[in-house]
């Protein structure tokens, strides 16, 4: 029951996009900003459910909000692959290679893609030690976000700071907790 619930929330994104899509006055942007922006908040949360385990243990779950964190990045690329784009994919290169931001997201998507696709338990057995590349995902995606809005507004500096926070939280954990326990 809980997944079911998890599973529609995790959706809810996309039904305010359809819902809200088609009175917006550029709905290409709008489905970039609704998807990337669902896509980030997704991947932080997907990132936060280990360090808040013991106020609410989620970890279970982690796996499929992961995956739905990549679901809203494929979509963020589907929507410029095909809308944008135009399914052009030499416009696509091309804007890749121009713009900074856009091969930020590619790098971003790409990794998130490999994660996405050796994340059953028979490939994650194999390929685990890679998915910590989520943390770089992390910090690509916050940089990308940035550098699109062109302006720093207080939801990317909210962003810059959850990054912080969650990636602050890995490394306290992983050295300044572990060096405490050797030490003892």
């Amino acid at each position: 029951m809980k997944k079911i619930i998890l599973f529609l929330v995790l959706l809810l994104p996309l039904f305010y996009l359809l819902a809200t899509v088609q009175s917006a006055n550029d709905p290409i942007k709008y489905i970039f900003t609704c998807t990337g922006l669902s896509a980030i908040v997704i991947l932080m949360i997907s990132l936060a459910i280990a360090p808040l385990k013991k106020v609410i243990n989620l970890l279970k779950y982690r796996r499929m909000v992961g995956l739905f964190a990549f679901f809203y990045a494929f979509l963020h690329f589907i929507n410029f692959y095909v809308l944008d784009a135009e399914l052009d994919f030499a416009f696509v290169i091309k804007e890749t290679l121009d713009k900074p931001f856009v091969y930020l997201g590619m790098i971003s998507f790409v990794i998130l893609l490999f994660m996405a696709i050796t994340s059953t338990k028979k490939l994650f057995a194999k390929f685990n030690k890679y998915h910590k590349a989520v943390y770089l995902v992390l910090i690509l995606v916050t940089i990308h976000s940035s550098m699109a809005q062109k302006v720093l507004s207080s939801l990317e500096y909210a962003f810059i700071l959850s990054v912080i926070v969650l990636l602050g939280i890995r490394v306290y954990k992983k050295y300044v907790m572990k060096e405490t326990s050797n030490k003892i």
